[in-house]
């Protein structure tokens, strides 16, 4: 059985993807900041067979990290969908500064923890979100736009560093559009889907070793007309 550890299960698509992946021949360990969330689902589902209290705005997530794979016997699949982010048109100092932390930090202290131990390995997967925020910069969510930004520049570094120094690391990038999250609320939602129907896509795509993921197929249009939309027209559209 692979063993996958998912950072981000007490809610939302990471709880979703918790589900999913214990339909299949999976060992699966969840992490999150909430611990009774996580206990909950661990009871429910007997593929889950362990849970930890990982918060990455922490400098010692690495560590708690390291204990929970050390715990679980190995890992072969990291999947990361913990973030932080909010509509922020005020720019409210702690919520932009958390966002960075959480989104861009403590992102990036879990992909180095995870890539250097597959690279020990000599093989595995990480597959983490970002959003399709990450493709311009958006007025009403500055920090969190940045942030998905440059988690999706992360991730494609790391995939072009596995295969330019030949390593058998596959890097997933999981772009979701809106999900009906707590995340995923507020006016101008449109093609919203449900976690259990984004957490089926990201199971698939893994277990086909896709490099990137839209949640759903249809936002792969989207990202490309907001690559291609000149300034003077993305700077004057309402969002």
């Amino acid at each position: 059985m692979k063993k996958v550890v998912i950072i981000g299960a007490s809610s939302g698509i990471g709880e979703a993807v918790a589900k999913e992946f214990s339909k299949g021949d999976y060992e699966i360990a969840i992490a999150a900041r909430r611990i009774d969330k996580l206990n909950d689902l661990k009871d429910r589902y007997s593929n889950i067979i362990l849970s930890r209290s990982i918060d990455l705005s922490h400098k010692d997530c690495m560590s708690e990290l390291s204990q929970l794979i050390s715990d679980l016997g190995g890992m072969d699949i990291l999947i990361l969908t913990s973030g932080v982010g909010w509509r922020n048109p005020s720019l409210d100092e702690e919520k932009e500064l958390c966002t960075i932390q959480v989104n861009c930090l403590g992102f990036t202290r879990i992909l180095l923890y995870a890539y250097n131990y597959f690279c020990k390995k000599g093989y595995g997967t990480i597959a983490a979100t970002s959003s399709i925020a990450g493709f311009r910069g958006l007025d009403v969510c500055p920090a969190y736009s940045a942030s998905k930004a440059f988690e999706l520049s992360y991730l494609e570094s790391l995939r072009r560093k596995s295969k330019v120094e030949k390593k058998k690391i596959k890097i997933i990038s999981l772009i979701p559009g809106f999900v009906n999250t707590a995340m995923g609320q507020g006016s101008g939602v449109f093609w919203r889907c449900e976690p259990e129907e984004a957490a089926q896509h990201i199971r698939e795509g893994i277990e086909q070793e896709e490099e990137i993921i839209y949640i759903t197929k249809r936002w792969r249009i989207i990202a490309w007309i907001m690559r291609r939309i000149p300034n003077f027209i993305f700077e004057n559209v309402k969002i």
